[in-house]
């Protein structure tokens, strides 16, 4: 992931934050974030993007993120913390780009986010040595998102820091952990990135990438799906492929859950090639 040139928007902040965990909501985690940046912005709109990313992908973690950040106002503070390495060496990354700013574990997280922008952006790793000048002080080994991206978030929310101030631009970030969808001669292959509330299966295949592919026909788990318009285009119990609400392809099972019925999760590989015969 590298950093050709400047931003072309630059951040102005407007108080919204959105958060992006791996946490649940069984533990308290997600709300004492919000309190950490509640106590130093009281004004700010926070907004739960989703805390259901599976635990330790941060690749789940930047698919929605990449998906959804255009659903937001400029100037939004984008957190989002799925953070296997935390109280390691790992950097912590400061993205500004098309008017807003995401912070993340520099983990591969941004990839998904960084791959769908349409301005050059900025990349910086955090230099920690301003913590204590932003009032961070002892941050635990093992909830970076209390101690440090929550009030990193609000302190950037809230205009009293810049993105510039957090540190230095560098050329990259740790490159995702998951490969590109593959095109070849009238197939594409990719992988389920995510699967939803419904148990419809997610891939990592964008819409834009169908039209190389000539009467196409999606296979997983064993099984060919014809590509329809919406749900509601096949029959109760039918698998079928689609393009979604965010622009990629998406496999489902009409009124059931595709996951369930085909066995399949997160990773699986989808491949989508020419329909044989009439």
């Amino acid at each position: 992931m590298t950093n050709p040139q400047p931003a072309t928007e630059l951040f102005t902040p407007s108080g919204v934050i959105t958060l992006t965990t791996d946490f649940g909501h069984k533990d308290p985690f997600v709300g004492v974030m919000k309190g950490q940046v509640l106590r130093r912005l009281p004004t700010a709109q926070l907004v739960d993007l989703t805390h259901e990313v599976l635990v330790h992908w941060p690749a789940e973690a930047g698919f929605w993120l990449g998906r959804s950040f255009r659903y937001f106002p400029t100037g939004t503070v984008h957190v989002a913390v799925v953070d296997p390495g935390v109280g390691s060496s790992r950097d912590i990354a400061v993205v500004e780009a098309e008017g807003q700013v995401f912070l993340a574990p520099d983990n591969g997280l941004l990839a998904g986010v960084l791959e769908r922008l349409r301005s050059p952006p900025l990349l910086r790793l955090l230099d920690s040595s301003i913590l204590p000048r932003l009032d961070v002080h002892r941050p635990s080994a093992t909830f970076h998102g209390r101690d440090i991206f929550a009030p990193l978030a609000a302190e950037l929310a809230a205009g009293r820091v810049r993105p510039d101030a957090l540190g230095a631009t560098v050329a990259e970030l740790v490159p995702g952990w998951l490969e590109e969808p593959v095109v070849s001669a009238g197939q594409v292959s990719g992988a389920v990135v995510t699967v939803d509330h419904f148990g419809n299966l997610l891939t990592n295949i964008d819409a834009t990438l169908l039209p190389q592919v000539p009467h196409p026909i999606v296979r997983a788990g064993g099984r060919e799906m014809p590509l329809k318009r919406t749900y509601s285009d096949a029959r109760p119990g039918d698998y079928l492929a689609l393009v979604n609400s965010f622009g990629v392809l998406e496999i489902a099972r009409a009124e059931q859950s595709a996951a369930q019925g085909l066995g399949l999760d997160r990773g699986a590989p989808v491949l989508v090639t020419t329909r044989r015969g009439p």
